[in-house]
């Protein structure tokens, strides 16, 4: 029975905690070259799992002998639409160990995302944001069906421009 077979897709848990700040440290230093402040991001991953109505995170595990290996995770969070009157679902924190990749881990739990929103009858769609020079995570997300989206997502982030004045990038 191939691996993948055995993929077992769940809501994180508390005892999760340390894989999953492992893989959001990860996916920011892989994707955006961020190192992120581990226990900023520990207090932000306890506070989703502490608190459903901010989201869940989404793990897919594989069973390795007697214990279980989390080699994907995914976070999603909710948006309310007034013009639909509905919530879009936001995938974000996107990771997928690099032994796993490009077996089908993300096309799964993606999925199964869109299985559970479908269900929910108030979820008007599911969106995502990429990074612009993240061509491969582009390839995948078309290949799971997402297509680029019209709007263009303009941001004024707080923290990395508290941290940018701190430290400017000459002096780093």
């Amino acid at each position: 029975m191939s691996a993948l077979n055995q993929l077992i897709l769940r809501f994180a848990r508390p005892d999760d905690m340390d894989e999953l700040v492992n893989f959001g440290a990860a996916m920011a230093m892989e994707t955006e070259g961020r190192a992120l402040d581990r226990e900023r991001l520990r207090r932000g991953t306890l506070a989703v799992l502490e608190s459903p109505a901010r989201g869940f995170y989404l793990v897919a595990e594989l069973p390795e002998g007697p214990l279980k290996v989390i080699v994907g995770q995914l976070l999603v969070t909710y948006e309310w639409s007034d013009w639909r009157n509905a919530s879009f679902w936001w995938i974000q924190s996107v990771y997928v160990h690099p032994d796993w990749r490009r077996r089908g881990v993300y096309r799964r739990m993606h999925e199964s995302v869109l299985t559970q929103a479908r269900a929910q009858g108030n979820v008007c769609g599911v969106r995502l944001y990429v990074e612009e020079q993240n061509e491969a995570a582009q390839a995948v997300y078309r290949r799971v069906g997402l297509s680029p989206s019209p709007y263009v997502v303009f941001e004024d982030d707080f923290v990395l421009a508290r941290r940018e004045r701190q430290h400017p990038p000459e002096t780093r």
